[in-house]
């Protein structure tokens, strides 16, 4: 049985600017490995409608799980949730739940909530809220799209309220090796070997330090066994 697949779509002009260093797909892969959904894809598009509701339909239709970060604060060039919408064609208003989230983290900073706030209570139609434990500013989830604020505190505190909602596979399993050689000499068994482990992925990361080459081979899988295999195998022919 093979593992869901998951997609994330970044978005923000800061990023794509280079004024923010962005650590939530850091973050995300991590999480998904350990729940064992395979994250396939990530995009990176910036504050514009008509891409980013392009990138929603095309990543939703192709992946059993759609994170998204960013846009959803209470700015003008947040339009995000609007374009979450539009991608499924549903209506967007303040919705009660959100509204009363809002209004109840307000009062007690005695902050008040304006009609800039109220914007991050939007919620298209049929959506369910994800919560946040931070901020208070709920993400949601419509069909197979997880919407979640850009910043990372408030990221990372969404994803743990919504992976327990979430069905994973098995974990993938990681295991490395450093080998002393050049990459010309580590390509022709790693091959040999990837052909006899093709549930296995297998990479080669190559350094050099005091004038010596070498790469470290990491070999990835689903069957912790297969993966202990592969290294034992590796390891006879390079140690």
């Amino acid at each position: 049985m093979t593992n869901p697949t998951a997609a994330m779509l970044v978005i923000g002009d800061e990023i794509l600017s280079g004024r923010t260093r962005d650590s939530n797909m850091y973050h995300l892969a991590g999480e998904l490995t350990e729940a064992g959904i395979d994250l396939k894809e990530v995009r990176v598009v910036g504050d514009e409608r008509g891409t980013i509701i392009a990138a929603v339909q095309a990543l939703s239709n192709v992946h059993d799980y759609v994170f998204t970060s960013g846009g959803i604060g209470p700015t003008h060039d947040d339009i995000t949730a609007d374009c979450i919408a539009a991608a499924f064609d549903r209506a967007i208003d303040v919705r009660d739940d959100a509204r009363a989230i809002l209004a109840e983290h307000y009062a007690k900073s005695g902050t008040e909530l304006n009609s800039a706030r109220l914007r991050m209570a939007r919620i298209p139609d049929g959506a369910d809220l994800i919560e946040n434990p931070v901020s208070a500013a709920p993400g949601f989830r419509l069909e197979n799209v997880h919407v979640m604020a850009g910043v990372p505190s408030v990221f990372q505190a969404m994803v743990q309220s919504l992976l327990p909602t979430l069905t994973g596979g098995a974990p993938l399993i990681s295991q490395t090796l450093r080998v002393d050689r050049g990459e010309g000499d580590i390509a022709g068994p790693l091959g040999d070997l990837a052909e006899q482990f093709p549930l296995l992925s297998m990479g080669s990361y190559p350094f050099q330090k005091d004038g010596k080459y070498g790469a470290h081979v990491v070999i990835r899988g689903n069957d912790p066994d297969a993966v202990d295999a592969a290294i034992a195998q590796l390891e006879a022919i390079f140690q």
